[in-house]
């Protein structure tokens, strides 16, 4: 966990800290009995610091990236066809079910 996580977490936080400011708000409107136009500057500028932080942790933080090179060790073929045009591999598609009988009904 490193500089970037902590960064998208302090966004997220904000973002938050800027939901709970905009309930407050509209219940102190109700209570002067005002209507609600729209959030303060404080808080939008709040939504726009957070939306970046979230925005730049999403971009610093990437996963590990995998290979895609169909000789990569990394792969595990799960069948080798003659031609090789069409290679499979393992993925998530495996726990689907093979034969899905979706008609649209008219």
């Amino acid at each position: 966990m490193g500089l970037g996580f902590a960064i998208g977490v302090f966004g997220v936080l904000i973002l938050f800290h800027a939901a709970y400011a905009t309930i407050q708000y509209r219940g102190l409107l109700k209570i002067t009995e005002e209507e609600f136009s729209g959030p303060p500057m404080n808080v939008v500028a709040e939504l726009l610091l957070g939306l970046f932080f979230c925005m730049w942790a999403a971009l610093a933080v990437p996963g590990k990236f995998l290979s895609i090179h169909p000789d990569s060790e990394e792969n595990r073929i799960v069948s080798l066809p003659a031609n090789l045009d069409f290679m499979i591999f393992n993925h998530r598609g495996k726990v689907f079910p093979g034969q899905m009988d979706l008609k649209l009904r008219h």
